[in-house]
């Protein structure tokens, strides 16, 4: 997470969860008399205590952060998380603006009056929101802890759980009804719900990859070719019982977004062109230079290497779009002074980054992750929140349900954006590439042994080839002698022993065992790389921020979070403190695009790439959240 406490869930009590079967054509419950049945009149419940916990939290907050536990807690799909997030946020938009004159709703349209709007609002959002979260969560890894907390925040409100009826015009009843709005919509938007998300028909071209073995065997050295672990752990942290990865979504692109075009019969709707190939004549030079990239940031991970970077917003940040080619901000604009120089350890910083922005373990993966963000900059911003930064403030409710609908819609159309390419383009992880190309030779010298057209490129001190000259005792491949005419690369050398008191270290490699900067449970997310989710999601919100807030610079100029010393998973560190720190929205994404190199997990075409729609998804998503603000849209 960014940032400081993100919140804390209300207190657990044990329960068991209401039925949810049937619940997108809720019965009518009200009062039986003479065998017919009638609809209440809405009556306001007496008031109920505050929720005791962050009490200045709307429910609009409070639901969101509900959501964003139980992301904590289940399988690490982002496809699915953003598309949760994104259902929730227009169920609540859609409860908020019935009760607005001239908001249009995105599942229900329906006006409807009330004496106390703001607790008809109230209401109305929470028992959306309940049965929205209920349906998506009760399968999921964590569903008793998910469904318990859901539960218990109705309590806390005072909401009775039984209350499913969808006639009438109570509050409860038009929350119930768009809920049942939202699931029937769940099954038939092409996310295959009802399969378990499962992609029709998919399957990989390549056998595993056997991580703890050297090399690889691939049919297409173009395409994902899944991992085998002896150990896998998902990316939240959860043990997964079969070995070997199973792909991710490669159908999302066919789903149903908020602003984007039809993606068609390729799924794909948004299709910049494929990316870098090995053996194609116009990119097969890019695919491999791209490929040394990444084993060049793998050899700067080591602390113990005395390199030092200034990581202030004055010397990085400020990249034009899909580019690194920034070199910061001149001056904070909120304080009008330059920004203050930090300058740590290279190598400590780049393994911060990679592990900061991995989403690893119980994390809210990369959609939350925005969430958590977009919350704190609205706690900085508050009370003076003015919606694109002009107007009249407005109170926090309707800030946090016009914010959520813009901010999600964006991040669930960047999943689908970037799985369409994904699954279109089918295309290669670094560990693939890296270890596949190494095991052939090289691909610089014909004159040389080990050579090959598909080979690594020999970069001097970075990708060598092994010789009896090399090996000799005192040499710098001493330690693999043996190993005469292969490929060895200067990169990490992996997971140690004991990740709380060593490190790895960057020396001399075989290429054919190299591995990301990644948990050895984990190493590689289970889905093709083109194009980077980080990236993708990370600029969509970064746009769609830049626009609610009306300005590209977080609060007071500069935000960030502090990592500690020695608090890194991976392996043991950082040596010193490191804050990461980020002027604009722009330049936080620009950090997360760029870990997943530092992590290996992405070359720089996935990256880029990813950062250009991304920015076409959330700029995309901006405007037409206006036009729901303002009636325009959905009418």
């Amino acid at each position: 997470m960014i940032g400081a406490d993100a919140g804390q869930a209300a207190p657990r009590r044990s329960r068991r969860p209401i039925a949810l079967a049937g619940l997108a054509g809720l019965a009518v419950l009200g009062v039986l008399v003479v065998g017919l049945i009638v609809v209440k009149p809405w009556v306001q419940q007496p008031s109920c205590p505050p929720v005791a916990n962050h009490p200045e939290w709307s429910v609009a907050r409070r639901w969101d952060e509900a959501l964003l536990d139980a992301i904590r807690r289940a399988l690490p799909a982002p496809t699915v998380h953003s598309r949760n997030l994104f259902h929730l946020s227009a169920a609540m938009w859609d409860a908020w603006a019935a009760f607005d004159p001239h908001a249009t709703g995105y599942f229900a349209a329906e006006k409807l009056s009330a004496s106390d709007v703001t607790a008809a609002r109230n209401e109305a959002i929470s028992y959306a929101a309940y049965r929205v979260l209920s349906d998506r969560y009760i399968k999921s890894v964590g569903a008793d802890e998910s469904l318990s907390e859901f539960a218990d925040l109705m309590d806390a409100m005072c909401y009775p759980l039984d209350v499913t009826t969808t006639e009438g015009d109570s509050p409860a009843a038009l929350g119930n009804r768009i809920a049942a709005s939202v699931i029937a919509f769940g099954l038939t938007d092409g996310s295959n719900q009802a399969n378990g998300y499962a992609a029709p028909g998919y399957k990989p071209v390549n056998p595993p990859l056997t991580v703890a073995q050297p090399g690889t065997t691939m049919t297409d050295p173009n395409r994902w070719q899944p991992l085998q672990l002896a150990n896998m752990i998902s990316q939240n942290g959860i043990p997964v019982t079969n070995g070997v990865q199973q792909a991710i979504g490669p159908h999302w692109g066919s789903v149903k977004g908020f602003a984007l075009p039809d993606a068609g019969t390729t799924g794909v709707p948004i299709d910049p062109g494929p990316p870098p190939k090995l053996g194609d004549p116009a990119t097969d030079q890019a695919f491999k230079d791209e490929a040394v990239e990444v084993i060049r940031d793998s050899s700067l991970l080591d602390p113990a290497n005395p390199a030092t970077i200034d990581i202030s917003p004055g010397a990085l940040g400020g990249n034009s779009l899909g580019s690194n080619d920034g070199d910061g901000h001149p001056v904070n604009p909120v304080t009008g002074q330059p920004y203050a120089p930090d300058v740590v350890n290279l190598g400590d910083f780049g393994r911060v980054m990679a592990e900061f922005w991995a989403d690893g373990p119980k994390s809210e993966t990369p959609p939350g992750h925005w969430n958590v963000l977009a919350n704190l900059v609205s706690d900085e911003l508050a009370p003076n929140l003015r919606i694109a930064g002009t107007g009249p403030s407005v109170d926090r409710l309707q800030w946090d349900v016009k914010l959520y609908l813009a901010l999600n819609g964006a991040v669930h159309d960047a999943a689908i954006a970037a799985w369409g390419l994904k699954g279109y383009y089918d295309s290669v992880r670094p560990i693939s590439m890296i270890r596949y190309m190494g095991g052939l030779g090289q691909s610089s010298d014909p004159d040389l042994s080990s050579f090959d057209k598909e080979g690594l490129p020999l970069a001097p001190g970075l990708v060598e080839l092994i010789t009896g000259e090399t090996t000799a005792p005192g040499q710098r491949h001493a330690a693999l002698a043996g190993h005469e005419g292969e490929i060895a690369i200067h990169a990490w050398a992996g997971n140690p022993a004991d990740p709380k008191t060593q490190t790895g270290g960057v020396t001399w490699i075989l290429a054919t065992t190299w591995v990301p900067f990644q948990l050895p449970t984990f190493v590689t997310p289970a889905f093709p790389a083109f194009a980077s989710g980080h990236s993708t999601f990370s600029r969509a919100a970064a746009e769609v921020l830049t626009g609610f807030t009306g300005n590209a610079y977080f609060p007071g100029g500069i935000s960030g979070y502090t990592i500690r010393a020695g608090s890194l998973k991976f392996e043991k560190g950082p040596t010193t403190d490191i804050r990461l720190e980020w002027a604009t929205y722009f330049d936080a994404a620009d950090q997360a695009g760029q870990s997943r190199l530092w992590g290996g997990i992405h070359i720089p075409a996935d990256d880029l790439v990813g950062r250009r729609i991304g920015s076409e998804c959330g700029k995309a998503a901006w405007t037409l959240a206006q036009g729901y603000y303002d009636g325009t849209a959905g009418s």
